[in-house]
């Protein structure tokens, strides 16, 4: 069975272009919800192989320094941003960052 820090790995790089999760989603979807910062940790530690643009907080909020590459990123797939955020569009009705 593969670890937490695997799972993380592969719903992250199970992403499509113009996805964004939470980290909670994320978490979730790898078998433990009450690990969304183990998930940011996952991501600093192996972002560089995977899509973590695409991964935001429960509120939208983009990532603290990479808020400008990460807003590139994602509108590059076609995701607004503004102030730091994914647009409300991108929000469930909880007003948690998901498309899925």
């Amino acid at each position: 069975m593969a670890g937490f820090s695997d799972r993380v790995v592969e719903v992250v790089a199970g992403t499509q272009p113009g996805e964004v999760l939470a980290y909670g989603e994320v978490a979730a979807e790898a078998g433990n919800p009450a690990a969304a910062r183990a998930v940011g940790r996952v991501l600093r530690a192996r972002g560089a192989e995977l899509p973590w643009w695409r991964i935001v907080t429960a509120g939208g909020r983009l990532v603290p320094g990479l808020e400008v590459e990460q807003a590139e990123r994602l509108a590059a797939e076609g995701v607004t941003c503004r102030g730091g955020r994914v647009s409300a569009a991108r929000c469930g009705d909880d007003g948690t960052a998901t498309t899925r």
